[in-house]
């Protein structure tokens, strides 16, 4: 037989496009249609039903960037429509190739209720199935005119991305606006088509079956007359029944689908629009769930649903109906899916607690698995919280993005740094927006990596980002997929369902140990720095704020801002998203964020003011508050003390130029170029700048990634590089030194003072470069093959080498508070206040030394998506610690978040509500319990990665004591002592129940 494939498949895409799809609405009238444009921001849904429109017709301009505009369409239905399905097409001027990512719409009827949204990819409306003829139609679209950010070409600077400079000009034009007749039997052809003609094209050519699909779409085609494609659709659709009748192969892959819109919380729109995102999503599934009855949908970000509750009651009122039937599935347990590499060690905990509580106190689910899919990298300290959390399973996909290593599983357990394992998988179809392709099917059978051992993938099905989910056309195909021979077989089900079945044939996975580290996205560690200085500094003061809210409680009597403390924590949480922390979003979001950090600031200093006023008293000592979890100058960690006693640094100039400062622990010279040539551990009798070299170099660096460019960094920036070694001023400040640069249209000033045993940096700088990296070197004189970074309730280690690819793509990474580099006996921390980008790199000097080269990332200035990002002035601080231990490098690492807080008061001192007797297990959380109780919360582990035994002192009576959840939900027995055994970077959790 002749190979004819070519000429059936190029006459199935003509025929398809040209005269069946467009059979699918064989008769349509037009609607009438008027607008009213709200003015400024988005309006109740009472008020733009009341407004009053005026009259639009199709083709006209609508919406300016970031508007909101009321459609009002009305029409009769011609009474020869009697008996058949009626839809209208509500076309606001879309492009279908841009789902998500452009206008949107939520139609209701003429009482507020909400009907479903309107998506370049879901266009339609149901009217009446049957129809009697004659009936009016009015119906009301809140469209929202978002401006596309990412156009063709991508990543071009744009003003759009914040409605202070984005103009007032139209955007769209509006098209189709029809009452249609719906022929469901040409929309099957159409679907029985499509799934066909797709898996048809996956097949191998030399396969009987992939022959079976042409010959048999080919009759098919031939059934169709091209005159009449409605009355011969059923005929064609007859060629095809003994095709898709035919079985899978027993052998088949299995996919779970799960009805998903993965909505970023805030990206290229503000969180306002995300707001209406969602309601517009979750009518649409709603009114899915209603006509499909196998489709199940599952929706994550308790924040979201919070959203859904709070603005859009009506659909809220839908949802919870799907919930309780099952079917509408709230997944993940987190309240926002936030970033994981950033967020510190009690933040991402109460990620799970207000994400978990939610979705129990709302539906009484305590779902076991965690839904990250778009989370750019994973920390090595996160199995051991989800764990914690009472959770067991991780489901992400953004590994894939990879791009220089593949991973090797898809189903595997993750083990995180204390050595909690966690069931993880990874979807083989490569999206999270799966749309039930063949293409997307076969390749996750293809690309599945465990195959022979197992045969159970999950599919996230449905547009996301405003796309508006799953779509009927995706349900159907999945209808057809559930047993067809050549596919894998697909049926819905929740994730929890898959999950099981995934762990049942899977009992004993590979192991992967350590972080999950995405080699793409990595400058998102540093882009819009005071975005994560915000974040930084809100961790802190929340720590701050329940240690001495509780210890006032306690102490004297003082009431404890539950409510306050709780919204808060959900606000900080939010922004903790993975598109606002890591700074990847439009302008608008980062400007709103600062303004959001400033306030919280300013509140949560205000509780942590009243609480140590009340502990303090009325009185004129000088009371000395240490928030920090080590005893500090004599006072001990969670208490305050009267505390006297100067802080000597001697100062003087050095031969050659520039300054020495010199106290008992350490001597530092700063050459007449401001740079820190030596740094020398009087204790240890050790140098830490390697002979020749210089610390406390800025330098800078060429920054144009190939794409993505707020977050990205490509290794070839390393190229080229100008030390920014020239001074302006280098000059005593005090008992510090201060120095002063210029560099292209910028200015750094920094001052270099001596604390105890380490060297504290101040770096302001005004910033206004375009497309540069600036970063802040540290050349030490250690030789090490790994080095330590901080991460949520540990460390982590990365190699200094690039013996293989895996090493080599790990040149950005991130850390908390401290990098550490050690060799036996001796070791350098650099600990810091707000930055968390780095890198670490290795060489070999002539002298046969080894020179450890510690790199912070200070800024940068991609110009897509904010085209002004991180422009002006920033403050960052930095110290470097020699001689350092890990010890040293945590207790340093907190004392330079958690600066002393001096109040005068009558107090001599204030007790600590616990002590812990063993410096290596470190308390990241007192608080009183979320039930109101009263009962004292406290959260430690053990941070040096050793063993360790402590004792807990409460400075109070305790009645029991009760090991916990991360939710203060018992796991262990009541009446549970205070000494401990911990292993390496355990995590506690423990309940005093006062006497």
């Amino acid at each position: 037989m002749h190979d004819d494939r070519n000429l059936v498949e190029a006459r199935l895409r003509r025929v398809l496009d040209e005269r069946i799809r467009p059979a699918v609405y064989p008769e349509s009238v037009p609607l009438e249609v008027a607008v009213w444009h709200a003015p400024g921001e988005p309006v109740p849904v009472a008020e733009g039903l009341a407004a009053t429109p005026e009259p639009i017709a199709p083709g006209a301009a609508w919406g300016a960037p970031w508007g909101t505009s009321w459609f009002t369409v009305t029409g009769t239905l011609p009474a020869a429509w009697a008996g058949r399905t009626v839809e209208a097409i509500l076309d606001l001027g879309f492009n279908e190739n841009m789902p998500g990512f452009q206008c949107e719409g939520l139609v209701y009827r003429p009482d507020g209720s909400p009907v479903k949204g309107l998506n370049p990819r879901n266009q339609w409306v149901r009217i009446g199935s049957p129809v009697e003829g004659g009936e009016r139609v009015r119906l009301h679209v809140e469209a929202a005119s978002n401006p596309v950010i990412l156009g063709n070409p991508p990543f071009q600077p744009t003003h759009l991305g914040d409605k202070e400079t984005a103009g007032g000009d139209p955007l769209y034009r509006l098209a189709r606006m029809d009452l249609a007749v719906f022929d469901e039997s040409v929309w099957q052809l159409v679907v029985d088509l499509e799934v066909l003609g797709e898996l048809m094209l996956e097949l191998p050519a030399d396969g009987a079956r992939r022959w079976e699909l042409l010959r048999a779409l080919e009759r098919a085609l031939d059934a169709v007359d091209l005159q009449d494609v409605n009355g011969t659709a059923a005929a064609a659709r007859a060629e095809l029944t003994g095709v898709l009748s035919s079985p899978a192969v027993p052998s088949a892959h299995r996919i779970s689908a799960v009805g998903h819109a993965h909505i970023d919380s805030a990206w290229l729109w503000p969180l306002r629009e995300t707001v209406r995102k969602v309601a517009r999503t979750a009518s649409n599934m709603t009114a899915l769930l209603e006509d499909e009855p196998d489709f199940v949908f599952a929706m994550s970000q308790a924040q979201q649903w919070a959203w859904i509750k709070e603005h859009r009651p009506e659909v809220w009122a839908k949802v919870t109906k799907a919930v309780a039937a099952g079917r509408f599935v709230p997944a993940g347990g987190m309240w926002v899916e936030s970033d994981t590499n950033m967020p510190g060690s009690e933040a991402m905990a109460r990620q799970f607690v207000h994400g978990k509580r939610f979705f129990i106190d709302e539906f009484g689910i305590d779902n076991e698995e965690v839904w990250l899919p778009d989370t750019f990298g994973f920390a090595a300290g996160l199995p051991q919280i989800i764990k914690a959390a009472g959770s067991k399973r991780l489901l992400t996909q953004k590994i894939s993005w990879s791009r220089t290593n593949t991973f090797p599983h898809h189903t595997f357990l993750w083990e995180g740094i204390d050595g909690t394992r966690i069931f993880t998988h990874f979807p083989p179809v490569d999206t999270y927006n799966c749309s039930m392709s063949g293409h997307q099917l076969a390749h996750a059978a293809r690309n599945f990596k465990d195959k022979g051992v197992a045969r159970h993938s999950l599919a996230p099905t449905g547009w996301g980002d405003g796309g508006g989910g799953t779509t009927r056309e995706m349900v159907a195909k999945a209808a057809r997929l559930r047993d067809l021979e050549g596919s894998p077989a697909v049926t819905w089900e929740p994730p929890a369902d898959f999950f099981a079945k995934a762990e049942a044939e899977y009992p004993n996975p590979p192991v992967w140990v350590g972080e999950l580290y995405l080699e793409l996205h990595r400058a998102t560690l540093t882009s819009q720095a005071k975005t994560k200085q915000g974040n930084r500094r809100s961790e802190s003061l929340l720590r701050e704020a329940e240690l001495w809210a509780a210890t006032a409680a306690v102490r004297a009597g003082a009431p404890y801002p539950y409510e306050q403390l709780d919204r808060i924590w959900k606000t900080v949480l939010l922004h903790q998203f993975h598109d606002i922390l890591p700074g990847s979003s439009i302008a608008w979001v980062h400007r709103e964020a600062r303004r959001t950090y400033e306030a919280v600031a300013a509140e949560l200093t205000e509780i942590i003011d009243t609480a140590q006023r009340a502990l303090a008293g009325d009185g004129d000592r000088k009371v000395v508050f240490n928030g920090a979890p080590h005893t500090r100058h004599g006072v001990p960690a969670g208490g305050a003390r009267t505390v006297s006693g100067a802080r000597w640094t001697e100062t003087r100039e050095r031969d050659g130029g520039g300054f020495i400062l010199q106290n008992d622990l350490l001597r530092v010279e700063i050459d007449n170029r401001g740079l820190v040539v030596s740094a020398y551990d009087l204790t240890a009798g050790r140098e830490s700048v390697p002979p020749g070299q210089a610390a406390n170099l800025l330098q800078l660096h060429p920054d144009f990634p190939n794409m993505w460019d707020a977050w990205d960094v490509d290794e070839f920036y390393r190229n080229t590089v100008t030390d920014l070694v020239d001074a302006d001023e280098v000059s005593l400040d005090g008992d510090g030194v201060r120095v002063r640069r210029s560099f292209g249209s910028s200015t750094v000033t920094q001052v270099l003072t001596l604390a105890g045993g380490r060297l504290d940096i101040l770096t302001e700088v005004d910033w206004h470069e375009t497309e540069k990296f600036l970063k802040l070197a540290f050349p030490l004189d250690v030789r090490a093959d790994r080095y330590a970074s901080e991460s949520q309730y540990g460390h982590t280690y990365r190699a200094t080498h690039t013996n293989t690819s895996w090493e080599a793509a790990k040149f950005e990474a991130c850390n908390h508070r401290f990098v550490h580099v050690e060799e036996p006996g001796w070791g350098v921390a650099l600990v810091n206040d707000s930055t968390y980008g780095h890198d670490v790199t290795r060489a070999v000097r002539p002298d046969s030394g080894t020179t450890t080269t510690v790199r912070v990332s200070l800024l940068r200035a991609p110009r897509f998506p904010d085209p002004e990002t991180d422009q002006g002035v920033h403050r960052f601080r930095h110290a470097l610690v020699p001689g350092a231990t890990i010890g040293d490098a945590v207790r340093e690492g907190h004392f330079i978040n958690l600066p002393e807080r001096l109040v005068t008061g009558a107090a001599a001192e204030v007790e600590p509500l616990v002590t812990v007797d063993d410096d290596a297990v470190v308390v990241t959380a007192v608080k009183l319990a979320d039930d109101g109780s009263g009962d004292v919360i406290v959260r430690f582990h053990e941070s040096r990665g050793g063993r360790a035994r402590a004792t807990l002192t409460p400075g109070f009576p305790v009645a029991e004591v009760v090991a916990t959840d991360l939710l203060e939900r018992p796991t262990g027995a009541p009446g549970q002592g205070l000494s401990v055994s911990l292993r390496p970077f355990e995590l506690v959790t423990l309940r005093l129940k006062r006497a």
